[in-house]
């Protein structure tokens, strides 16, 4: 019989992808039983995490601060606007290194299945953000899923009237394969082959 302390901890610790009982059962026994100090760190990092981070109200990644970094990045180019899924797809497009425009973070995909439609991936916040005169070329680097390729055959849709290039990620990213996931070799090349 285990302490309802213990028990609370591994099911916390189950929320996480990947994690099942015994992978989270085996953390909790060793931040209990040999990292403590880690535990309470783990612990504050989350709370403060929770408490102050929030989505960039330009480009809707994960920042502490109103605008995030890149979005108050000058240097930045502006005439380009790359379109992504998640926060953590933007994060592995910055690793690459290879691009040094803007985003814009869809925070999901079409999923009429799961009843993600237009409204709930921010396409009406995308076209809005498209207006700017700067902007020249959108790129879409959406995953390769069944679900990414309709995300990308929308939005294509959607800009063709603004008179903007449209290009996508060439497929040097396998296909079925979400981007956070890809090496980033294989990214930098996808992006320098886009079309």
């Amino acid at each position: 019989m285990h302490d309802s302390a213990v028990d609370a901890l591994v099911q916390a610790l189950r929320c996480l992808p990947g994690v099942g009982q015994k992978s989270a059962q085996r953390m909790a026994y060793h931040l209990l039983q040999h990292d403590r100090t880690g535990a309470l760190r783990l612990a504050e990092a989350l709370g403060t995490a929770m408490a102050d981070v929030r989505h960039c109200e330009r480009c809707h990644t994960f920042s502490s601060e109103p605008l995030c970094l890149i979005c108050q990045d000058d240097s930045r180019d502006h005439e380009q606007l790359c379109v992504v899924e998640t926060p953590a797809d933007l994060a592995a497009m910055e690793r690459t290194g290879s691009y040094r425009g803007q985003y814009f973070v869809l925070l999901g995909r079409l999923s009429p299945l799961d009843g993600h439609g237009v409204k709930d991936i921010g396409l009406q916040t995308l076209m809005q953000r498209v207006a700017d005169p700067q902007l020249k070329e959108v790129v879409l680097a959406t995953s390769f899923t069944a679900e990414g390729e309709v995300t990308a055959q929308a939005i294509t849709e959607s800009l063709r009237a603004r008179g903007l290039r449209v290009t996508r990620l060439a497929r040097g990213v396998p296909v079925g394969s979400e981007l956070e996931y890809v090496d980033l070799g294989t990214i930098a090349h996808a992006f320098m082959d886009r079309r």
